[in-house]
């Protein structure tokens, strides 16, 4: 498994459709990954430190797996298929024990930055899903995604309204 972290929440101006950008330790991989506008937000959020005056899913979430004595150890983006991806929150419990949670890769990246877990990425999907983001040869359009990849930020994001 390799570490990814964060990069930030972007819109794809094709098709107004946000995704989170991940990178590796040496910030020569990165992961794209379209996501919903809901998800977006909880990311974005997250990146930015905003508390909710009341729990948001994710934070709800949080406090009932906390609650039952379990810690989130970590999350896995594991598969890649057909375009989508699959991942798993790692649980931990009170004996050490280590329990799988399927989840949606943008549902596990807005609980592992709330509680500061590592994401892990299988390396079928870091061979299969990463683009690099440092070129050899590059046309007009990769020099611009790889600018795009290297300056976006999480308040690239509006926290507005979503179209769900």
């Amino acid at each position: 498994m390799i570490e990814m972290f964060v990069t930030g929440i972007a819109l794809d101006v094709r098709n107004n459709h946000p995704l989170v950008i991940l990178n590796d330790s040496s910030k020569k991989r990165a992961l794209p990954i379209w996501i919903g506008h809901a998800e977006a937000q909880a990311i974005a959020r997250a990146l930015e430190g905003f508390k909710a005056e009341r729990p948001l899913t994710h934070d709800l979430m949080i406090k009932i797996i906390q609650s039952t004595g379990n810690k989130i150890h970590h999350i896995e983006i594991n598969d890649l298929n057909e375009n989508t991806y699959f991942s798993t929150i790692i649980l931990e419990n009170s004996i050490g024990e280590l329990i799988p949670i399927d989840a949606r890769p943008s549902d596990a990246i807005a609980v592992s930055l709330r509680v500061e877990c590592p994401i892990l990425i299988s390396e079928k999907v870091f061979d299969d899903g990463t683009i690099p983001t440092e070129l050899e040869e590059s046309d007009d359009d990769t020099e611009a995604f790889k600018d795009f990849l290297q300056n976006v930020k999480a308040s690239d994001f509006k926290l507005g309204g979503s179209d769900s």
